[in-house]
């Protein structure tokens, strides 16, 4: 009998990429989706249908409430703030992908005790839950903004946190719950340090848009670009469907680490680069506007993987180019449905 899997936060940017790869996955029978939407539906499960490179089958229900046709995807629309709506949709599960957070640098800036509480205590929530669902495995999304401003690079993972940012504090409580709850109580946990993932279904249209979308989207429509300081920042770019693979196989191979595992590519690319390199895919010049730097933000980030590459020897990212023409194309597709 094949796996149930939970995935908090699954109707966002990496949850979306991940439900279809899940879905697509011998070995895991049942997928369910716990998500409040309170960062929108810009993710949504609905928008699978038909998309040629993630063949899930039509999921669209007017209710709201997901269910796939041949009963392999439950979408709740909840939160991991809500005790009743967590143990139903941990009950009997094998493994749970907790992505569930309020996952920009900015809004904690600007909302630090609503990032606390669902990025603190629904970590512990979920941790709980997995308990009480029999030691079920749990994959922890971190970040590499709990790292801080000038660490050393490449960035090895017993680099001491320097967190420069409410969103940054968070993630290293949440590692430090997860690995707690590891030591303490023997529960099967693998905490991933995400870099910068990018990719289709990554929204471009709101105040706290991460740089590629927000970026692919102005080349798409033929506006001018938007960079928050110089641009010389350099990002460890890693495309969302590695990290989906990635996930995958963990779930797959009952892959677990009591220690944090940076997830990366490896590399390091400037946000002017990355202008640079999408006007080169869609074969356009890119007009280009400079606005204050945000409050938060890291001026340099390079992940080391070697903990990641001895994990998971297998473990081969996509080339930023060809990451980069995938967003472009589905950003096409997205701002013409819009």
């Amino acid at each position: 009998m094949g796996k149930t899997v939970l995935v908090t936060g699954g109707a966002g940017f990496i949850g979306t990429n991940l439900v279809a790869r899940l879905l697509a996955t011998e070995g895991i029978d049942q997928v369910r989706v716990l998500d409040d939407r309170s960062a929108g539906d810009h993710g949504t499960l609905a928008d699978l249908t038909g998309e040629p490179t993630h063949p899930v089958g039509n999921l669209t229900d007017p209710v709201g409430n997901l269910t796939d046709p041949v009963g392999n995807l439950t979408d709740s629309r909840g939160s991991i703030l809500d005790p009743s709506a967590l143990a139903e949709a941990t009950d009997g599960v094998d493994a749970i992908v907790h992505l569930a957070a309020r996952a920009s640098v900015p809004e904690s800036v600007a909302n630090p005790v609503d990032s606390h509480a669902v990025n603190v205590t629904g970590t512990v929530r979920v941790l709980e839950a997995a308990r009480q669902a029999g030691n079920a495995q749990v994959i922890v999304a971190s970040s590499a903004a709990l790292y801080g401003a000038d660490p050393t690079l490449p960035t090895p993972e017993t680099t001491p946190p320097d967190p420069r940012s409410p969103y940054a504090a968070t993630k290293l409580a949440t590692e430090a719950s997860t690995m707690a709850w590891s030591a303490t109580y023997d529960l099967p946990v693998l905490p991933l340090r995400f870099f910068n993932v990018y990719g289709p279904y990554q929204p471009p249209g709101h105040v706290y848009a991460a740089a590629i979308p927000a970026f692919a989207a102005a080349v798409v429509e033929g506006t001018p670009v938007t960079v928050f300081g110089d641009g010389s920042q350099t990002r460890d770019f890693v495309y969302v469907d590695d990290v989906a693979w990635l996930i995958t196989r963990a779930i797959t191979h009952g892959l677990t680490s009591p220690v944090p595992v940076n997830v990366a590519a490896g590399t390091r690319t400037s946000l002017l680069e990355i202008i640079d390199r999408l006007g080169q895919a869609a074969g356009t010049t890119v007009a280009t506007e400079f606005g204050p730097p945000r409050a938060g933000d890291v001026q340099r980030s390079q992940a080391d993987i070697s903990r990641l590459q001895a994990l998971v020897p297998s473990w081969s990212p996509t080339p930023l180019a060809d990451g980069l023409a995938a967003t472009l194309d589905w950003m096409r597709v997205h701002l013409r449905g819009r």
